[in-house]
């Protein structure tokens, strides 16, 4: 969120050379790389698969530390083979088109640290960043939703990311018919996704199966926003196109994701119960709002103020929901600490 700032250019925090030039790892692969891999790791229940959330998180405290960022990004390279690992595991446990959807992700975020680490230009390694968490959440969708997508559903995603892949290689071979090739496939997956989610359903209920409905539906739509904009418009490594569609995938789509999937998954993680209620629904609207914003006005139409206005209100989005769900989760620990009590 500092380096955010940095590259809004508001005040900060904290001013470092660095920050700016690692800010996208640091959300990625430090931030949500390294959730991905704890929640795998305790999925596992394999003490060797917790090397890939360390890896990942210290190597993106690393990228932050006065060492050559060749160090940082080689631990977070050990985590992400860690994290690979570790979906090789379950693949062995039980051969699910779920999991090996999740390892292509896996994999693709590994080769986009080799790449970085040959000091490949950095927005090159987008599209296979995008991949990582397009496919991690993806599967994850299918684990969830299984039942919805009918029974064809494995085999079906598991094309439509090998399409993902291949788009990918292409965009840093051959950039301008690449990217558009890369365009289709994400557009043709996020079509699927959307299409055979039960959250097409579970919009029309209420509570918590509507919020996280609204979250991912609308995180799929971002994600087709990033879409077409590499379809129709082809590179996009610097500029307006690039921030649009880094702040679509990793914002509109990523974290959209992780506020739908909170109240489920962070229980997992923490140990503590995440209770729903209304107020969570606050920060994902405020976040997709300004990502209106800072995408439509300041990015397509060039209105440097809402551009810069949108991103600060991305990150007052983020924190909010940060400060909501840590406040939930003291509030239902107190209530049990004091039905405890007196029983």
């Amino acid at each position: 969120m500092d380096a955010a700032l940095l590259l809004l250019g508001v005040p900060a925090p904290v001013t470092a050379d660095r920050l700016p030039q690692v800010h996208g790892v640091l959300l990625v692969l430090g931030f949500v790389g390294t959730l991905i891999a704890l929640e795998r790791a305790i999925a596992l229940r394999w003490t060797a698969g917790y090397l890939g959330p360390l890896g990942l998180g210290v190597g993106g405290l690393l990228l932050l530390a006065p060492v050559p960022l060749a160090v940082g990004i080689s631990v977070q390279l050990l985590g992400a083979a860690s994290l690979l690992g570790v979906y090789v595991a379950l693949w062995r446990r039980q051969r699910d088109d779920a999991v090996l959807v999740q390892a292509l992700g896996a994999v693709l975020a590994a080769g986009a640290l080799l790449l970085w680490l040959g000091e490949i230009p950095f927005p090159l390694l987008l599209p296979w960043l995008v991949g990582f968490v397009v496919l991690t959440i993806g599967g994850e969708r299918l684990e969830l939703a299984r039942l919805s997508m009918g029974p064809r559903a494995g085999g079906t995603l598991v094309l439509l990311s090998g399409g993902l892949i291949g788009g990918t290689v292409a965009a840093l071979l051959w950039p301008a018919a690449g990217t558009a090739l890369l365009g289709a496939a994400l557009l043709a997956l996020v079509g699927w996704l959307a299409a055979h989610d039960v959250a097409r359903h579970t919009i029309r209920s209420t509570g918590l199966p509507r919020f996280m409905a609204a979250c991912m539906l609308a995180g799929y739509a971002w994600l087709g926003v990033a879409g077409a904009i590499w379809l129709v418009g082809g590179p996009a490594t610097a500029g307006a196109r690039y921030d649009a569609v880094v702040h679509a995938v990793f914002l509109g789509f990523t974290l959209s994701m992780i506020m739908a999937h909170a109240p489920v998954i962070l229980p997992t993680v923490l140990r503590r119960p995440l209770p729903y209620s209304p107020a969570l629904a606050v920060p994902p609207v405020l976040l997709h709002a300004s990502l209106v914003l800072r995408l439509w006005l300041g990015d397509a139409h060039g209105v440097v103020g809402a551009w810069r206005w949108g991103g600060v209100l991305n990150i007052a989005a983020v924190l909010l929901f940060v400060v909501l769900a840590a406040g939930s989760v003291a509030l239902a620990a107190h209530r049990a600490g004091t039905a405890g009590g007196t029983t």
